[in-house]
């Protein structure tokens, strides 16, 4: 069950009238920019542009340009089809007689594919959310004051779960064929890492003689350093 936010002009209008069959809690507002402000919060906006398609593709352009987080489905008659294009920042359109079965199929997709594009470049596993793109990483939620070297150590072992990689292939991987420091450096910075993981330290192990793993829950303890 989503929540659904409805834009329209239309007051006291049914702008899917299929809607009602369905169990997704709905809330109407006027399709004006100031009340975008005082939005309620919502999963997905259905946009109504069955009757003014000029103002409805306005307040599309608006809903892009300040950072629309939700995906944006248009509501539009058989006739207003031909009006719609790439520039509305639509997630999808979905005719007014629509019935129950298709406007849930296009909500759970639309739903769908905003999760998909939320998650890309993010690497969740054990508790430790690593964001590739912000470079960034979170512990049960809270934030890590991680440095360069360490979030791309972090980032390079959760990439390769349980796979085990000797302090010369993660120097070579992570600090590059130009650096000349000794295999050291990777300790000590596996030592800082853990140290900021803090209850969490062992998904970093060792395997004795051999080099470092990132051993997701229930391996993690059996690969604990020493340190």
């Amino acid at each position: 069950m989503a929540q659904l936010l409805i834009l329209s002009a239309a007051a006291n209008s049914e702008v899917l009238p299929a809607l009602g069959l369905l169990s997704h809690r709905v809330r109407q507002m006027p399709a004006e920019p100031a009340n975008l402000v005082s939005a309620p919060g919502h999963d997905l906006i259905l946009l109504d542009a069955r009757r003014d398609l000029a103002n409805a593709k306005a307040l599309a352009k608006i809903l892009v340009t300040t950072g629309l987080s939700a995906p944006m489905l248009v509501v539009v008659t058989e006739g207003g089809l031909a009006a719609i294009n790439a520039e509305w920042g639509a997630s999808d359109i979905i005719l007014e007689s629509a019935g129950p079965g298709e406007i849930d199929a296009r909500i759970r997709l639309a739903l769908a594919r905003a999760n998909e594009r939320q998650n890309e470049g993010k690497i969740s596993t054990s508790g430790v959310v690593i964001d590739e793109t912000a470079y960034s990483a979170k512990v049960n939620g809270s934030p890590l004051d991680l440095t360069y070297k360490e979030f791309e150590l972090l980032r390079f072992l959760a990439q390769h779960p349980g796979r085990v990689f000797t302090r010369e292939q993660l120097l070579s991987e992570v600090w590059g064929y130009d650096y000349f420091g000794g295999t050291r450096t990777v300790d000590v910075h596996i030592r800082r890492l853990r140290a900021k993981l803090g209850d969490l330290e062992s998904l970093i192990g060792t395997v004795r003689n051999v080099g470092y793993r990132f051993s997701p829950s229930e391996q993690a303890d059996e690969y604990a350093d020493a340190y």
